[in-house]
């Protein structure tokens, strides 16, 4: 098959979205599909199998910012690689985004598959709602990657999902070689933005041991806010943006991941991650990161924003051993259930059932 994989966010820029669509069009690869991802880049494309459409603004959305390309430039450019292309199929990752994908939603021939991402409330949709449903029916499947993400999507347009995973590159976590530490050491990594939970963390460090190292990877609007109110905390590492084979073997070094977040969280890959890197997990308890993680088994789970709770949870694992092993174990089984090849396999069925269908 001839599969077209648009994603509406800049390629350029770390998001998940973004990881997901480039793993999947590898992984489609590998069963032996022709793939294309046609996508906004802001400098030259992570990956030869990509089709750069033009440069991105930032868009506030969910508590984040979003690299999205909504101008006549790259509509005109997405128009045109669907045209040459000539796809049998045209996946859609957030196809009501403004840019690439709505473009293609409204604009492609081909078979459409729509995949959301997106959980919560949406003002855009709200306002837009007999707009988004009738642009919504020209989607031959609508896939959804959790049960908060397919509410979410229902309630905006309406309709049946069929209910697909997110999937992580097993072989780049379990395989990394790990970053070495000085002693017992947690690793946070996402944008510093409220709904990230950095904050609660840095709360929780207070009454965390001396020894304790902390690596922050990432940045964001809150980034020299957050590192006030810690300075001279000689046990916190600020990394800025970090290279994806850095964040796999800092995941393998770490003793502890934590993933803090407040809400807007649809589904935990970065959960995967860590136990497919044979990290323990303490986060928050949130729908989304439950998806992926059990509580108890594969992470400890915390109330979101608590930072007395977090810090027992981290103290818990980084000084019961057995409990830290126990929860590895149960990662690394936790890890290969969501597997990118598995993900890849139930796309490969879904797209055959549907041209078949056509045919």
């Amino acid at each position: 098959m001839r599969v077209g994989l648009v994603c509406p966010y800049s390629l350029s820029l770390p998001g998940g979205v973004q990881g997901q669509v480039l793993g999947l069009a590898r992984a489609l690869r590998n069963l032996g599909h022709n793939v294309r991802v046609l996508a906004p880049c802001d400098g030259p494309p992570p990956d030869s199998g990509v089709t750069p459409l033009g440069n991105s603004i930032p868009l506030a959305s969910n508590g984040s910012v979003a690299p999205i390309a909504p101008d006549a430039a790259n509509a005109l450019r997405t128009i045109a690689a669907l045209r040459d292309e000539a796809f049998d199929i045209v996946h859609l990752h957030e196809p009501m985004v403004p840019g690439p994908t709505m473009t293609a939603l409204l604009f492609a021939d081909e078979p459409l598959v729509g995949t959301f991402h997106r959980a919560g409330a949406s003002s855009a949709y709200d306002k837009l709602r007999p707009v988004v449903r009738s642009f919504g029916r020209r989607l031959s499947l609508r896939c959804a990657v959790s049960e908060d993400a397919r509410a979410t999507a229902h309630d905006a347009l309406g309709g049946d999902y069929e209910l697909v995973f997110n999937g992580i590159e097993t072989d780049r976590f379990t395989k990394a070689t790990a970053w070495p530490t000085d002693g017992p050491t947690v690793f946070f990594i996402g944008r510093h933005e409220h709904r990230k939970g950095l904050g609660v963390l840095l709360e929780a460090m207070a009454s965390l041991p001396k020894d304790l190292h902390l690596w922050v990877a990432g940045d964001g609007p809150q980034t020299a806010e957050l590192q006030a109110t810690v300075k001279g905390d000689q046990r916190i590492e600020w990394l800025g943006r970090i290279s994806d084979d850095e964040v796999a073997r800092r995941l393998k070094g770490a003793d502890v991941f934590c993933a803090p977040s407040l809400h807007g969280e649809s589904f935990g890959v970065v959960l995967l991650e860590a136990m497919a890197a044979q990290t323990a997990i303490v986060a928050s308890d949130l729908p989304g990161y439950r998806n992926v993680a059990r509580p108890d088994s594969d992470a400890l789970l915390v109330p979101p924003g608590d930072s007395v709770a977090l810090a027992v949870a981290l103290r818990r694992v980084l000084d019961d051993r057995r409990l830290g092993a126990d929860l590895v174990r149960a990662g690394e089984v936790r890890a290969e259930e969501f597997s990118m090849d598995r993900l890849a396999e139930r796309y490969e069925q879904l797209y055959g059932s549907l041209l078949a269908t056509r045919a």
